[in-house]
């Protein structure tokens, strides 16, 4: 393959700035885009990104926001949606459901050592064999050994900052002002719904490419 392959971070509906951010990478036929999930949810498009991501996208990954959503419409048990997860359930039509349904977990790039996922692995644990549970949703590891938001541990170290590869991982789901670089793995959640920007990681490189929220859709 001579094209690059190219991860983007948490979208969450901010369809202005992933337009201007697929403007800027300039796609042609030989490059992959891997979205790390959570295209959905906090930002005003949804809907819109979906569509972009069904044209431009070669795989969108499950995030913790897709799999809420789906787990709702699978049970019809609201207890775990938020506030904002009702706009977007306006949104989706039967389309956008099946895109989301068809969402993998991760995305191997052998040529590169490299695995895509949204929010991360337990360290020290075959990457393949994680649930959807952890790999949606880990952050940090508490002191059962186990993941963990960081609300829950303040303290307790993040999983990427104990991960020793190969392979490399590439990943969003923790919102940080700026791209976290560790040996081993690159976090590219840079808050773009919370006002902060949306990143691309470019593949040969792991080259930047970032584009600033026009505004702040979401406050934490």
């Amino acid at each position: 393959m001579n094209g690059r392959t190219i991860a983007v971070g948490d979208i969450h509906g901010c369809v202005a700035e992933f337009e201007t951010l697929l403007g800027k990478l300039a796609l042609t036929k030989h490059d992959r885009l891997i979205l790390l999930g959570d295209l959905v949810n906090r930002g005003p498009d949804s809907a819109g990104v979906i569509k972009l991501a069904r044209e431009y996208a070669h795989r969108s990954l499950l995030g913790n926001h897709e799999l809420r959503l789906l787990n709702f419409r699978r049970t019809g048990d609201p207890s775990h949606l938020k506030k904002a997860d009702y706009e977007t359930l306006k949104q989706l039509d039967a389309n956008d459901w099946a895109y989301l349904a068809a969402m993998p977990l991760t995305f191997h790039a052998p040529e590169f050592d490299t695995v895509f996922v949204h929010a991360g692995f337990l360290p020290g644990r075959p990457w393949r064999a994680q649930p959807a549970r952890v790999v949606t949703r880990i952050q940090v590891v508490g002191p059962d050994g186990e993941p963990h938001k960081r609300s829950e541990f303040p303290a307790a170290p993040h999983w990427s900052e104990m991960w020793i590869g190969p392979p490399f991982v590439i990943y969003g789901h923790t919102p940080r002002r700026e791209p976290a670089v560790e040996k081993w793995s690159l976090g590219i959640d840079t808050a773009c719904v919370m006002g902060g920007t949306l990143t691309a990681s470019v593949l040969p490189g792991r080259t930047l490419v970032q584009v600033q929220a026009r505004e702040k859709y979401f406050d934490s």
